[in-house]
């Protein structure tokens, strides 16, 4: 059932003008901003750093858009009543198209490989230090895809679901903002700054682009992508009134108590992990 929803939302991906106008928009704004805001051909560094340091901010607005009517539009047209009668549980269905989705978007990033080959061509470049980069980028990109799902099954109007993916979005990406966080260390102590600065975005994209793997990235960014799934299924079930099995009910009261102890084991976790398995790297720079 699972590869069975990840092969239709794909297909309606490609079936859509608008998918291929998403993928030409992010192409020429990956290119404009790497070669003129970048440097790619001035630095005189065998890289693609001035390629990589521009995509979260990219994905900011590109991720969302593609999730923004996975849900929304399901709601707006009254076809989740035909969607919910197939013999798919819902659990399927919002990882069916979360997975689709970050496809699409895995497509639309490995579609820059030209300016891969462009610095083989013209240096020596670290390709392992690329691949990782690369792989941190289809791991941001889950991660906000994830995020915009959920934002997707709270509404019936595409364009509040964007705004909102966007803003959510934007608080991971705030508690890396040094701005944010000059005020942070006038306010608390060090410990709760470097806890803000663990649930960042670019904190922990900044290490994998740059080929430094660590086991707490990895950790945020995969429980993040499940805690994100797991309310976008608490959320379809409610709306619904369905079921997918234990995480949700079309009780309120167990739905929310299920949230919040989700909730607190994301958060939990995480600060375990930023504070126990920083030793736990790779790099492969070295």
């Amino acid at each position: 059932s699972l590869k069975t929803v990840i092969k239709y939302e794909l297909i309606r991906y490609f079936l859509s003008p608008l998918a291929y106008v998403y993928l030409v928009g992010f192409l020429i704004l990956s290119g404009s901003l790497a070669i003129y805001f970048g440097n790619f051909f001035m630095d005189g560094n065998a890289t693609l750093w001035g390629l990589f340091d521009y995509q979260p901010w990219i994905y900011l607005l590109f991720i969302p858009g593609i999730s923004m009517r996975s849900w929304a539009e399901e709601f707006h047209s009254k076809s989740i009543v035909q969607t919910l009668t197939a013999p798919i549980s819902i659990t399927d269905l919002v990882w069916g198209k979360f997975f689709a989705a970050w496809l699409f978007a895995i497509i639309a990033i490995f579609l820059t490989f030209p300016f891969w080959i462009t610095v083989n061509i013209l240096g020596s470049p670290d390709n392992g230090v690329i691949v990782i980069s690369y792989l941190g980028c289809f791991i941001l990109a889950g991660a906000m895809l994830a995020i915009s799902q959920t934002m997707s099954s709270l509404t019936k109007n595409p364009i509040i679901a964007l705004v909102a993916a966007v803003f959510v979005n934007l608080l991971f990406f705030w508690s890396g903002f040094e701005y944010v966080l000059f005020w942070a260390r006038s306010l608390f102590s060090d410990v709760i700054v470097d806890t803000i600065i663990s649930f960042s975005f670019l904190t922990h994209f900044a290490s994998l682009s740059r080929g430094l793997v660590e086991l707490r990235d990895i950790i945020f960014f995969g429980s993040l992508i499940i805690f994100f799934n797991l309310l976008t299924i608490i959320i379809i079930s409610l709306r619904t009134k369905g079921t997918a099995g234990l995480i949700s009910s079309s009780n309120v009261k167990h739905s929310i108590v299920v949230i919040v102890l989700l909730f607190i084991g994301f958060f939990s976790l995480n600060i375990i992990a930023n504070n126990i398995f920083r030793q736990f790297n790779y790099d492969f720079t070295e």
